[in-house]
């Protein structure tokens, strides 16, 4: 991974979008709903303030809006400020 989020930013790959909903499957057309669940992938060092109690591989709950969308290797991330993150799963 080239990169490194700074201060309390955090690096999360989203969960992919379901396609198919009790043997329905949904055509890439259809509108769907932007995930709000995903894997955190990279995370910075905090800051004085806000210390980092995320980490690399933590499922992740944010939200619906959160981020900004970034594409690196023809992955697409969102790399947002840890206070977005809404849960850690379990």
């Amino acid at each position: 991974m080239n990169i490194k989020p700074l201060a309390d930013r955090v690096l999360v790959m989203p969960a992919k979008s379901e396609e198919k909903i009790g043997g329905i499957i949904i055509p890439d057309t259809a509108s769907k709903e932007k995930p709000t669940q995903g894997t955190v992938v990279a995370v910075g060092n905090g800051t004085k303030d806000e210390e980092m109690v995320l980490k690399a591989g933590d499922e992740v709950l944010y939200g619906k809006y959160a981020g900004t969308e970034i594409e690196q290797d023809g992955e697409k991330y969102l790399i947002m400020r840890q206070s977005d993150v809404l849960a850690v799963l379990a």
